[in-house]
């Protein structure tokens, strides 16, 4: 079984920076593609970012493309994502994900472990 943590969430003012953490164990992560998933109150949870097994390839919603950037350390069993110029809009719990297999996916039904998810609030 593999278990995912995220850590890295807080409060932040509009255009500040976090980065987010999501430390795997149970099984190496290296084997799983990674994705980033948030949901804002009141809505559907929503595709964020998505890295391959051996990051070759990442993707990105296009409402964070150019500010986001996810990447991992297999070597540390850990996925990040870098968040730059964050926006109120961006205010929601992050989760990482992952799932077996090459490539990425955008879908949440594709992913087979989940992390509770850490909280991000942007202040304008």
């Amino acid at each position: 079984q593999l278990q995912l943590v995220e850590s890295g969430g807080g409060l932040v003012q509009a255009g500040g920076s976090l980065r987010l953490s999501c430390a795997a164990s149970g099984r190496t992560a290296s084997s799983y593609g990674m994705g980033w998933f948030r949901q804002a109150p009141g809505k559907e949870r929503e595709f964020v970012a998505a890295i391959s097994r051996i990051s070759d390839l990442a993707y990105y919603a296009d409402s964070v493309k150019g500010r986001f950037t996810v990447s991992r350390d297999n070597a540390k069993n850990t996925v990040y994502l870098q968040m730059n110029n964050l926006k109120p809009e961006d205010t929601a719990v992050y989760s990482c994900a992952a799932r077996g297999g090459f490539g990425i996916n955008i879908h949440e039904q594709e992913y087979d472990y989940w992390g509770r998810g850490t909280q991000v609030t942007v202040s304008s």
